[in-house]
């Protein structure tokens, strides 16, 4: 709290606090707002992913693995609705992640080219089209690279040391490949949808 003494105010010094803190309000709900919409693209791209993944690999993720190593102690096939609930649950928090984590104010309201007369409905549709299609292919690259580093991750630290598992070549591609329908959708998801948030 300050307390303003006529003798010692600084009113150059004022102005600049009063502009942090309204800068660092203004952050909390973008970050939030980021976080939300990352945790509905993380769900629905691993809904994506998980369609893609079942019919080619014909078995569950390595989630069902997981559970049967650290709960159950039975056989990975016996928990398919917990594997699969597991799943979506790691993919919806990795997308709140995502969320967290890009940096995506480069297509927000405040960087929109605005019209020389400073009239929004000046702007153009194509303006319009343009931002958001820079959005969605920000969010593309941004996604892929994510899902790629968290599919080396998977595959060195989960499935090599967590679960002590050797895939074999076609095993690994599918996963790699499942990582990556998943980054595609999340970054194109996120990237589409938070235009419309900011």
């Amino acid at each position: 709290m300050r307390v303003p003494f006529a003798s010692t105010a600084d009113p150059e010094r004022d102005r600049r606090v009063d502009a942090d803190s309204t800068s660092a309000t203004g952050l909390a709900p973008r970050l939030a707002a980021r976080i939300a919409e990352g945790t509905r693209a993380g769900f629905v791209a691993t809904l994506v992913m998980t369609a893609y993944r079942l019919p080619v690999s014909r078995s569950l993720p390595p989630t069902a693995r997981f559970w049967s190593t650290f709960v159950s102690g039975d056989d990975p096939d016996d928990h398919p609705i917990i594997a699969l609930a597991l799943h979506l649950l790691y993919g919806t928090v990795g997308g709140a992640i995502f969320g967290a984590l890009t940096p995506f104010d480069a297509g927000s309201p405040a960087s929109s080219p605005r019209s020389p007369t400073g009239d929004e409905s000046d702007r153009s549709t194509d303006d319009d089209h343009r931002q958001t299609a820079s959005r969605e292919v920000i969010g593309l690259l941004w996604g892929t690279v994510y899902a790629l580093a968290l599919s080396v991750f998977g595959e060195r630290v989960v499935l090599g040391r967590v679960l002590d598992m050797d895939p074999e070549v076609d095993e690994r591609l599918v996963f790699h490949a499942g990582h990556l329908v998943y980054g595609l959708s999340l970054g194109t998801l996120f990237g589409s949808r938070t235009s419309d948030e900011e």
